[in-house]
């Protein structure tokens, strides 16, 4: 274990190299920094960090760079979360404010988030599988033609269009919608398959095939396998940061535009407190210059989905850990309100 002096040495070096994005020396730690140690005890504190793999020299400068092991021993031991505050925290809550529906929150999410962060923001739509049932609608087009309107707890609407065997009659209609509804409103999707199983079977013949395409149709809703969508925006800022990529951007710009790649780098929303990959530590070889910053949001105790931030590795991480959790905790809000 390292000593509490070098701990401090080592949140220094972070800290200054982070600020400055130039190698950081002795010299400069004992003159930016209240360490109340010599110039040659610092000296020695950053041949043992770099002994131990926290840092590493760059080139021959005398300067130390943090490692992805130090980045790591800063976030888990040194770095609190940096609090927001007030302006920023009212600019939050009136920006996501004037969301009219999700498309509109998630965008404005995103925006949001890279903007206060300076980073490349990734908000996860809410998933169907994690939601309940607030409402479904029927409505007749045509005689024998539906409109099926799903709409979630989190303020998702999925429609469908059905084309039934035979006409359906208002009345037929109706009755279906209130049974419908009084079965599956406020349950999980998951629990839906096994509480509209029997429902044909409370029909007249002739209305038992229709009903079952409804009841086809809303379930196929329920488990689309394209229900996992996500909204990437802030991609130019990564242009600011050349310097932090070794060889080229470019690996991480095709790694962002996978999106089966970013849904598992963000991972299970069920996991929903805050998690920080460093370099190395993200699977995918496009990201090992980076550093990932997510946080599961909902509309109540459990999350419905992740959202967070991609940047260098050289980040503000109480400051971007800080924008992350309160931006999640404000789309909680409006998710809960909806």
């Amino acid at each position: 274990m390292l000593s509490e002096r070098r701990l401090e040495v080592l949140r220094a070096i972070v800290q200054d190299y982070v600020g400055t994005e130039e190698p950081v020396g002795s010299k400069a730690l004992t003159e930016r920094h209240q360490l109340g140690v010599s110039p040659a005890t610092v000296r020695n504190d950053m041949a043992v960090l770099e002994d131990e793999g926290f840092i590493a020299q760059p080139h021959t400068s005398a300067g130390r760079i943090p490692t992805d092991k130090g980045y790591r021993l800063f976030v888990d031991k040194l770095a609190g979360v940096k609090p927001l505050s007030s302006p920023e925290r009212r600019a939050i809550q009136n920006f996501l404010d004037g969301a009219v529906d999700l498309d509109d929150v998630v965008g404005r999410t995103v925006r949001l988030l890279a903007q206060l962060t300076r980073q490349v923001a990734v908000v996860q739509y809410p998933s169907l599988t994690r939601s309940t049932v607030r409402h479904v609608e029927l409505l007749a087009l045509a005689p024998a033609r539906l409109m099926l309107v799903l709409i979630t707890d989190t303020g998702r609407v999925e429609q469908r269009l059905i084309d039934c065997q035979a006409p359906f009659g208002e009345a037929s209609l109706a009755d279906l919608r209130a049974r419908l509804n009084s079965r599956v409103v406020g349950r999980r999707f998951a629990d839906v398959p096994q509480l509209v199983q029997d429902l044909p079977e409370s029909f007249e013949q002739d209305d038992r095939g229709t009903v079952s395409t409804v009841l086809s149709v809303l379930l196929e809703t329920l488990v689309e396998e394209t229900e996992e969508r996500l909204m990437i925006g802030g991609t130019a800022n990564l242009t600011r940061f050349g310097h932090d990529f070794p060889l080229t951007i470019r690996p991480v710009l095709e790694a962002l535009e996978e999106h089966v790649v970013m849904l598992k780098l963000l991972g299970e929303a069920k996991d929903s407190g805050m998690t920080v990959r460093i370099g190395h530590e993200n699977a995918h070889e496009g990201l090992a210059s980076t550093s990932v910053v997510t946080v599961g949001y909902g509309s109540g105790d459990e999350a419905v989905a992740k959202l967070g931030v991609v940047g260098p590795t050289r980040m503000d991480y109480p400051g971007t850990m800080g924008a992350v959790r309160a931006v999640a905790r404000y789309v909680g809000q409006i998710l809960a309100e909806s």
